[in-house]
């Protein structure tokens, strides 16, 4: 096959265009589960602290969990929860809080 040439007698070398796509990452829900020993103020500071939510927002969250036994922290790709679940379980073992937090596909 011959290659076109330009008017300065070079040839011309085309490559096929790429179409990948960057696909965005998995996302995870973060869950709290209610129990009969957790503080409330312990979950609020929880999801002020390693949820980076506001107090009003935490408050919410807080209750939401209190009030349906489970509830949602945070959504984030896969490393970042996993690091936010193990975050949460060390804080509550160090206080001495059996708060659970798991993740869930989204």
């Amino acid at each position: 096959m011959a290659r076109p040439e330009r008017e300065d007698g070079t040839s011309v070398v085309t490559r096929p265009r790429t179409t990948h796509k960057t696909e965005r990452p998995s996302l995870f829900k973060v869950l709290l589960h209610n129990d009969d020993y957790t503080t409330r103020e312990f979950v609020v500071w929880i999801l002020e602290q390693i949820f980076h939510r506001s107090e009003p927002e935490a408050v919410q969250i807080m209750l939401h969990v209190h009030h349906n036994g489970i509830g949602v922290a945070g959504v984030y790709p896969f490393d970042i929860a996993d690091a936010k679940v193990k975050r949460v379980a060390a804080l509550a073992e160090h206080h001495e809080f059996p708060l659970l937090t798991t993740l869930e596909p989204e």
